[in-house]
C-alpha cells in the first residue's frame, strides 16, 4: 500500500512538472491559467477521493478485524492437521464392546495423490472453479468485492468467487454457515493457509475432500478418486475428457448434478439433464482458457456420457435405525464437547439457534472423520430378539398405499403406508437404553418411532399428570372416591371409552384400571392450579407448551405436540425408581483414536415424586394387568413378575400405547400410522387396536425374557415404604368414616401416605329421615310448621346437597348419576322461601259423588283439606297433597281449603249438597269411580315415594 502511494505521488509530480513547462510559454498564458485551475480542482477532488477511500478502507479493515477477532491464531501444524483430517472413520459398539460398524461418513471417500489424477480433470477443475489458482495468494480481491456488491444490492444472481483455497477452508476448518463473520474468517484463514502449504498440496487436498453427489449405490461420495470409481467405474487417472468435465461440474450442485438417486437408481433422462448441461459448461470454460482445442471441445460435446454411467449397485446397512440413532446422539454430545473446548457455555446451544447449528455441523464433521470409538448401552442380543419379534408380529393392521412423484426420478411410485411401531426398553436404575424398535422398515421411512416421533400419549398420561400428582399432593389415596359423571365445560363434553357410561362415585384405583376419562379430567381440575405439568417437564417431556399446562384435555394425553416413546417410557421408569427420574441414555462413552475418554455419561437423578406416592401409583397400576385394560397382555406373558402398567388410546384410535414396568426394566410400545388415521378397521382379520398393542407389548417382553430371563423376569418386588399405610375411609367422601357411613356399609380400606390419612370425619350424609313437599311439581324441604299429612318422608341415607355440589365442582353434572345403583339418595330438595300469607281460596263443585276443586292461585300450596259442613260444624274428612284435586263423597255439605307450606289455610270454598256415599264400592264400581280416601292416600304415597327414590 505504501509503495503504491509513493508511486502515485511521483506520477503526480511528473504531471505537475509538465504543466509548469507548458505554463512558461507567453503564448499560452490563457491555457496556463485554465490548466492551473483544472489542476487545482483535480487535486481537490483527488484529495477528497483519497480521503474517502482511506476512510472507507479503514472502516472496512476495522469491521473485518471485528469479525475475526475471536478467531484463534492457528499454527502451521494445526492448520495442516485440520486440512488433512479426512482419513479416520469413527466406529460404534454395542454394550460389552461388541462391534457394530463404522459411522456413516455420509461420504464414501478414497484418498489419492495429485500425480494419480488425470491432468484433464485438474484442468477442468481449475477452469471451472479457480482459473487463477496458481497466481493468487488464496483470495481474489476483485471477486470478494464483486460478491460484497452483489450481496449489498441483493442481486438475483450470484457469480461466486471463492478460490479453491477458500473452499478448502470452508469444508475442513469452518462451516457452511451464511454470515459475514464466517466469510471474513474464511478469507483470513485462506490467506494464512497459502503460507503453510504449497499450491499442489492445496489442490491435492481439495480434490480429496470436495463432495461429488452420490455413487451407483446411492452413497454420498467425496474426492475425485471415489467419484471416478463410483460414477464411471474407472480410476481418476484414467478419466477421458467428457468424464473429467462431468465430475468437475458436480460440486456446484452435487445432488442436482449427480446421476444417481438416494437409492442408487439412475435418474430419468430429465433428471440427468442438469448434470449434462453443467458438463458442457465446464468444457466451454476449458476451451476458453485454452486447455482444449475447438476440435476436442466439439468432440466432447457430441460424446454420449450416459453410456459410461455405472449400473446401479445395491447397498445394505446393518442396523440402520441403530446406526442413525447413535450418530444423531453422538453429534449432540460432541457439539457440546466442542463448544466447551472453545470456551462456549454448552447451555447457549439450547438458546441460540445459529450457534447450535454451527456446532452441530462441526460435531458432525468431527464424528465422521475423527476416528472416535463410540460405546453404547444397547444390548445386542436384546436388540436382535426384540426387532425379530416385532418383524414377525402378525397383528399390526392394514397397510394402505398412496401414489407419489419420486423427487429424484420424477416418476410415479406406489408408497406403502403401514401401521408403524415404536418401542423402547430402559433399565430403570441406570437409565440405560437396552434396546428399541425404530419402525417396521427403514426403507419405508428413516424416522425412528421410538425416539423421534412425537405423538399424543392418550391415557398413559393419567398416572403421570393426574393420579400420581394427586397422591403426592395428598388429594387422594389409592382407593379414594372419584367422580365419573358427564359434564359440559366451555363447549367441551368429553366421554368415557363407552360413551354413555357414567359410573358415579368409584374408587380411584378402579377408575385408573379401567381408564375412565371423566374421573381423570375431574381430578385434574382439582389440582391444575398447582401446575402438575411442571412434573412432566422434570421427567423429560421436551415439547410442552403453555397450553399443555392449563388445558384440561392434557390430563387424557391431548398434548399440542405430543411426546416420544422414549420420553413416555422414561417417565414411567420414575415410578419404578421410587420417584427419581434418571434420564435415559444410549451413548455410554466416547474415546478418541488414542484411547482417551473425551465423554463419559454420568447419570443425574432428579427427585420428582416421593417414594410413597411412587409405590401407591405402582400398586394401582398393578390392577391394570389384574382386571383392567391390560389383562390381555398379562395372559400373553410367558412368565410372571411384579409388573405395573398403563394403556392409552387417542381419539379415533389414531394411536395406541402400552407402557409397563417391573423393578428392573420399563418397556413402552406405540402403534399408529405416520399420517394419523384410525387403527380401527371393521370386518378384518386384526384384533381391536387396544388388544393389538397388549399383544405386541407382551410379545416384545417375552422376546426379551428369552434372552435374559433372570433380569427381565426378576422375582424382586416393589417394596412398600414405611410411610405408606392402610387406612379406613368413607367410600363416598374419602374422609374418616362416620357412623352414618358405617351403617350404610360404605367404609373402605386402602393405601395412603401416612401424613395424608383422612382425619376429618365424614359429613356427606344427612339424617336418615327427610321431609319434603311437592309444590308445582318441584320438591322442596318441608318447614317445621308444615303439616305432616302433606309431606313425603324419605327413608334410608341421603347425601348432603352442599357435599354433592362440592363433589361435582365447577364442572357440574347430574347429581342423580353420582350413586349409580346404590341404595343412597342425593338430597336434591331445595329450601322454599315462604311468604307467611294465607293462600288464595279454591272453587269446589260436586258432580255425582265426586267432589273436585280448582287449584289455588298461590304458589306455595302443599295440599288441600276437605271439611264436612252438614251438621253446621266443620269436620275434617280428608287431607290430600297438592297434586290431587278430587275425592268421592256422600250426601252432605262440604268445603275445601288450600294449605300452604307454613300450614296456613285459605278461606273455605262454596258449599254443595252431595249424594249418599255407596256402602261397598269395591264390590260394585265402574271405571270412572275413584278409590276411597285411605286407598287414594296410600296409592299416592307409594307412587310418590317411588318417584322420589
Amino acid at each position: 500500500m505504501r509503495e503504491w502511494l509513493q508511486q502515485f505521488i511521483n506520477k503526480l509530480i511528473q504531471i505537475n512538472e509538465k504543466i509548469e513547462t507548458i505554463a512558461t510559454s507567453k503564448d499560452t498564458s490563457k491555457l496556463r491559467i485554465t490548466l492551473s485551475v483544472l489542476w487545482n480542482l483535480g487535486l481537490v477532488f483527488l484529495i477528497l477521493f483519497l480521503t474517502g477511500f482511506v476512510f472507507v478502507f479503514s472502516i472496512g479493515v476495522g469491521y473485518f478485524a471485528s469479525l475475526v477477532k475471536d478467531e484463534p491464531l492457528h499454527t502451521k501444524e494445526e492448520m495442516r492437521k485440520q486440512i488433512y483430517n479426512y482419513e479416520e472413520t469413527s466406529e460404534m459398539y454395542f454394550a460389552g464392546n461388541i462391534y457394530i460398524g463404522k459411522v456413516r461418513t455420509d461420504l464414501d471417500r478414497q484418498e489419492t495423490t495429485l500425480d494419480q489424477v488425470s491432468p484433464l480433470l485438474v484442468q477442468a477443475v481449475l477452469a471451472t472453479e479457480d482459473e487463477y489458482f496458481y497466481e493468487h495468494n488464496g483470495i481474489v480481491p476483485k471477486a470478494v468485492l464483486r460478491g460484497l456488491i452483489q450481496d449489498f444490492t441483493n442481486a438475483s444472481t450470484q457469480t461466486g468467487g471463492s478460490t479453491l483455497t477458500q473452499q478448502l477452508i470452508k469444508n475442513q476448518i469452518l462451516t457452511n454457515e451464511v454470515s459475514y463473520e464466517r466469510k471474513a474468517r474464511e478469507l483470513l484463514l485462506a490467506f494464512r493457509l497459502e503460507h503453510f502449504m504449497t499450491k499442489d498440496e492445496i489442490l491435492e487436498a481439495y480434490l480429496n475432500i470436495i463432495p461429488y453427489g452420490r455413487n451407483a449405490s446411492g452413497r454420498n461420495i467425496a474426492g475425485v478418486e471415489t467419484a471416478a470409481k463410483g460414477i464411471f467405474g474407472v480410476s481418476a487417472k484414467d478419466l477421458n475428457l467428457p468424464q473429467a468435465a462431468y465430475i468437475a461440474g458436480i460440486p456446484q450442485a452435487p445432488f442436482a448434478h449427480t446421476p444417481y438417486t438416494q437409492k442408487g437408481q439412475l435418474k430419468s433422462p430429465e433428471g440427468l439433464q442438469p448434470g449434462i448441461e453443467r458438463m458442457k459448461t465446464v468444457l466451454y470454460r476449458m476451451k476458453e482458457v485454452g486447455y482444449i482445442s475447438e476440435e476436442e471441445y466439439q468432440e466432447a460435446l457430441n460424446y454420449d456420457i450416459t453410456k459410461d454411467f455405472k449400473e446401479p449397485e445395491s447397498q445394505t446397512l446393518n442396523y440402520p435405525y441403530l446406526t442413525f440413532e447413535i450418530e444423531r446422539r453422538a453429534k449432540e454430545i460432541m457439539a457440546r464437547v466442542l463448544a466447551e473446548k472453545y470456551g462456549i457455555d454448552p447451555k447457549r446451544l439450547d438458546e441460540e439457534e445459529n450457534l447450535y447449528e454451527k456446532y452441530i455441523i462441526l460435531a458432525d464433521r468431527d464424528i465422521r472423520s475423527g476416528g472416535y470409538r463410540i460405546y453404547t448401552t444397547i444390548d445386542k442380543d436384546l436388540y436382535d430378539a426384540m426387532n425379530n419379534a416385532a418383524k414377525e408380529f402378525q397383528y399390526y393392521g392394514h397397510t394402505f398405499t398412496k401414489t407419489e412423484i419420486d423427487p429424484e426420478t420424477k416418476q410415479e411410485v406406489e408408497v406403502p403406508l403401514p401401521v408403524q411401531v415404536g418401542s423402547i426398553l430402559i433399565e430403570n436404575k441406570t437409565g440405560k437404553i437396552l434396546s428399541f424398535v425404530g419402525g417396521r422398515d427403514f426403507e419405508i421411512t428413516e424416522l425412528n418411532h421410538a425416539t423421534q416421533a412425537y405423538r399424543p400419549n392418550g391415557s398413559t398420561m393419567k398416572p403421570l399428570l393426574v393420579y400420581g400428582p394427586a397422591i403426592e399432593y395428598g388429594v387422594i389415596g389409592a382407593g379414594s372416591p372419584v367422580v365419573d359423571v358427564k359434564f359440559k365445560y366451555k363447549g367441551w363434553a368429553p366421554t368415557n371409552y363407552i360413551q354413555n357410561e357414567e359410573r358415579g362415585i368409584i374408587p380411584a384405583r378402579v377408575a385408573l384400571a379401567h381408564s375412565q376419562n371423566l374421573t381423570a379430567i375431574r381430578l385434574y381440575d382439582q389440582i391444575i392450579d398447582r401446575r402438575p405439568a411442571e412434573l412432566l417437564k422434570k421427567m423429560g417431556f421436551s415439547k410442552l407448551t403453555e397450553g399443555d399446562f392449563v388445558n384440561l384435555a392434557t390430563s387424557i394425553g391431548a398434548l399440542e405436540y405430543g411426546t416420544t416413546v422414549e420420553e413416555n417410557t422414561n417417565a414411567f421408569a420414575t415410578f419404578a425408581n421410587g420417584g427419581k427420574f434418571i434420564d435415559a441414555y444410549m451413548i455410554d462413552r466416547i474415546e478418541d483414536v488414542d484411547g482417551n475418554i473425551i465423554y463419559n455419561h454420568t447419570p443425574e437423578p432428579v427427585q420428582v415424586f416421593s417414594p410413597e406416592a411412587s409405590y401407591i401409583i405402582t400398586d394401582m397400576m398393578r390392577d391394570v394387568l389384574e382386571y383392567g385394560t391390560g389383562t390381555r397382555a398379562r395372559s400373553t406373558l410367558k412368565f410372571s413378575s411384579d409388573f405395573a402398567a398403563k394403556t392409552g388410546t387417542t381419539q379415533e384410535y389414531k394411536d395406541v400405547w402400552f407402557v409397563g414396568y417391573n423393578p428392573n426394566v420399563s418397556l413402552g410400545v406405540w402403534l399408529g400410522y405416520d399420517q394419523p388415521r384410525t387403527l380401527y378397521q371393521f370386518n378384518n382379520i386384526y384384533f381391536q387396536p387396544s388388544t393389538r398393542v397388549n399383544l405386541l407389548w407382551a410379545t416384545l417382553m417375552n422376546a426379551a425374557y428369552n434372552v435374559k430371563p433372570e433380569f427381565i423376569g426378576t422375582k424382586e418386588r416393589f417394596q412398600q415404604p414405611k410411610d405408606v399405610v392402610h387406612a379406613s375411609f368413607c367410600g363416598i367422601s374419602g374422609m374418616a368414616p362416620s357412623n352414618a357411613c358405617s351403617n350404610a356399609g360404605l367404609v373402605q380400606n386402602d393405601l395412603f401416605i401416612r401424613k395424608f390419612v383422612p382425619s376429618k370425619v365424614d359429613n356427606s350424609f344427612i339424617s336418615s329421615e327427610t321431609r319434603t313437599v311437592n309444590i308445582n311439581g318441584e320438591s322442596y324441604l318441608a318447614l317445621d310448621s308444615t303439616p305432616s299429612e302433606f309431606t313425603y318422608t324419605s327413608s334410608g341415607i341421603s347425601l348432603n346437597k352442599e357435599f354433592v355440589d362440592k363433589l361435582l365442582g365447577r364442572l357440574g353434572g347430574n347429581p342423580d348419576k353420582l350413586l349409580g345403583k346404590q341404595s343412597i339418595q342425593v338430597a336434591s330438595a331445595k329450601s322454599f322461601d315462604a311468604d307467611q300469607v294465607a293462600p288464595q281460596p279454591v272453587n269446589a263443585t260436586i258432580k255425582g259423588n265426586v267432589l273436585s276443586w280448582s287449584p289455588s292461585a298461590s304458589n306455595d300450596v302443599v295440599g288441600y283439606r276437605v271439611y264436612d259442613l252438614s251438621d253446621g260444624g266443620k269436620k275434617l274428612i280428608a287431607s290430600v297433597k297438592s297434586d290431587t284435586r278430587s275425592i268421592t263423597v256422600g250426601k252432605g255439605k262440604y268445603g275445601v281449603v288450600a294449605v300452604d307450606i307454613t300450614g296456613l289455610e285459605s278461606a273455605i270454598s262454596n258449599v254443595q249438597a252431595g249424594e249418599p256415599l255407596q256402602e261397598n264400592p269395591k264390590d260394585d264400581h265402574n271405571e270412572n269411580e275413584q278409590p276411597n280416601d285411605n286407598e287414594q292416600n296410600e296409592t299416592e304415597k307409594e307412587e310418590n315415594d317411588q318417584n322420589h327414590q
